[in-house]
């Protein structure tokens, strides 16, 4: 197959043209709007905001553009301010309106203020108190389940118990708002990589949401690791609930 002949100069010269035409065509109508808005707003509300400025200066040709431009920035500013006085006074008088007649209808009151409590407590604003998935066992020794770890400060409550022990939150599943407060060693803690947002879909949903992961580089599930400043011994492992050592046995008989 033989190649297409070059295109002629004349078409070249047409494509550049109409190339350079559409890439202007937006900023000519963009700057037309623009014009045509300003002359509208300015030269309606120039007499208004200007009254107290000499006629001369006022209606002078060559200012006329300055006055327009600065009504026009004005009435942006005061519908600005409109909609923000509007949005915080007429906002919240209609939401807490449509709260109460929501709440006056019987059954439906108690699912709305379940699905309220659940996005006051896991909501954007309430979401940073919440820093990492982790997983503990919990009720027992050898069940898990997932939790949020608040905090890892030493405060009075930790710094007695004389182990490095982090702050979980232990939510109830399908309601996460009721839960548990549990201070744990922190060799007791495995820190998960899945999101805040996904822990709580996994937690609302009772499981069915499963986020998407894979094992490490090795191939392995990753462990808790130890804590080295509070190594476990066999004294604590042999006082641990719901084991009994060999020693407790011999005494007892």
């Amino acid at each position: 197959m033989t190649e297409p002949p070059p295109p002629s100069r004349l078409v070249r010269i047409r494509n550049a043209f109409f190339s350079g035409a559409i890439i202007l065509a937006p900023l000519i109508v963009t700057l037309w709007a623009f014009s045509r808005i300003i002359d509208m707003v300015g030269g309606t509300f120039r007499p208004v905001f200007f009254f107290y400025l000499p006629e001369s200066l006022r209606d002078r040709p060559s200012l006329e553009v300055v006055w327009d431009i600065l009504a026009t920035l004005i009435v942006v500013a005061l519908v600005t301010l409109l909609g923000y006085v509007s949005r915080a006074v007429l906002g919240k008088f209609f939401v807490s309106t449509a709260e109460r007649f929501i709440q006056g209808i019987p059954g439906v009151s108690a699912v709305y203020n379940s699905v309220k409590q659940v996005v006051d407590t896991f909501g954007t604003k309430s979401r940073g108190t919440y820093n990492k998935v982790v997983l503990v066992e919990f009720p027992r020794r050898g069940a898990w389940t997932l939790a949020f770890l608040t905090t890892k400060h030493q405060g009075e409550a930790q710094a007695k118990t004389g182990r490095t022990v982090w702050t979980v939150y232990v939510p109830t599943t399908p309601n996460p708002t009721g839960g548990y407060m549990i201070l744990l060693p922190a060799s007791e803690v495995i820190e998960l990589d899945m999101s805040v947002g996904e822990g709580m879909k996994m937690l609302i949903s009772g499981g069915a949401f499963m986020p998407p992961w894979t094992p490490d580089a090795t191939g392995s599930f990753p462990t808790a690791l130890p804590d080295p400043a509070q190594p476990q011994t066999a004294v604590e492992d042999s006082q641990a609930p719901g084991r009994i050592s060999g020693q407790s046995l011999g005494e007892g008989r």
